[in-house]
């Protein structure tokens, strides 16, 4: 298997990514990123960005990505296609398998794979991708102003979001599986008192339809020993709230992570409990998941990175 020796290494080409990749760049540490699955990371499925610093008319994901991407290699960034597929931890020089074929001996790893957000596995998500399917109200709720939306989900993320999308839109439904909430109690009476969401439990979103984008969705509705009541409901945006994933499994036997699997680091930085080992982004951030916390994080990452190395 081919070796090769770098002295900082990235994984991961979202903001923190990048980011990281910009100031690792500039302190000379000549750092190679290897860009994953999706280069440029959930950004890329958005469609227009527009609470980013900088950009007083917004940005398209693809294109702030690609900005991005042209400022780490203006400071050096090798930057490759390639997945990590195996990682040893266990001793220096930390060993990373790309594609399954090629080793990386890294004196330091920053590690931004991010999070996958789950979708329910419609054909129609895929279709309406960035045409009314989203998983991020924060980012997206904003286009919704005084529009119907829907939100899929019943635990405290999906409450929150019904929350924060009732302050935007004229109508929020709530679709949850279970005839009732798993959230916390604070949440669910705040979805409950608000006027503007209505909650359908025991419904499942079996579809969407729409010309240029969504228009509505279809709903099952669960009524006991097999009976089902099948019918559509106009909508102008859908919401997935039931989680995401972070791509964090090949690092679990060596990092410690929380229960859902987010990578667990020195609180108020990016250290990780493996000297030398940085976790920026969406892998180490259930709280936040925003493009701007993720090159903040991917910054600190760059400069522990550097620190370390000078030790």
């Amino acid at each position: 298997m081919e070796i090769e020796k770098v002295k900082c290494l990235i994984i991961g080409s979202g903001p923190a990514g990048y980011t990281a990749a910009i100031y690792a760049g500039r302190a000379n540490l000549a750092p190679v990123v290897y860009a994953g699955l999706q280069p440029g990371g959930q950004l890329t499925t958005t469609t227009e960005v527009e609470n980013f610093p900088g950009y007083p008319a917004g940005i398209g994901g693809p294109e702030l990505m690609e900005d991005l991407r042209r400022q780490a290699e203006r400071f050096g960034t090798d930057i490759r296609y390639g997945m990590a597929t195996a990682a040893d931890l266990s001793a220096k020089p930390y060993k990373i398998t790309i594609d399954g074929e090629k080793v990386i001996e890294a004196e330091t790893i920053i590690i931004a794979t991010g999070a996958t957000a789950k979708y329910l596995g419609l054909e129609d998500e895929k279709k309406y991708a960035g045409m009314g399917v989203s998983a991020c109200a924060t980012c997206d709720g904003f286009f919704y102003r005084k529009k119907v939306v829907a939100v899929v989900g019943g635990g405290d993320t999906a409450c929150e979001e019904a929350s924060y999308l009732a302050s935007l839109a004229s109508k929020v439904y709530l679709i949850v599986r279970k005839p009732y909430l798993r959230a916390s109690k604070v949440m669910q009476e705040r979805v409950m008192s608000n006027e503007k969401i209505e909650v359908m439990f025991e419904h499942n979103a079996v579809g969407l339809y729409g010309e240029k984008g969504v228009e509505g969705v279809h709903l099952v509705k669960h009524m006991g020993e097999a009976n089902e009541e099948r019918y559509d409901v106009p909508i102008d945006g859908f919401f997935l709230a039931i989680g995401h994933k972070p791509n964090s499994d090949i690092f679990k036997s060596y990092l410690d992570t929380d229960e859902v699997g987010y990578i667990l680091t020195e609180p108020g930085t990016p250290r990780t409990k493996v000297p030398g080992v940085f976790a920026a982004g969406d892998v180490a951030d259930p709280h936040y998941r925003q493009a701007i916390t993720a090159a903040a994080s991917g910054c600190m990452a760059a400069i522990e990175a550097e620190r370390y190395l000078q030790q």
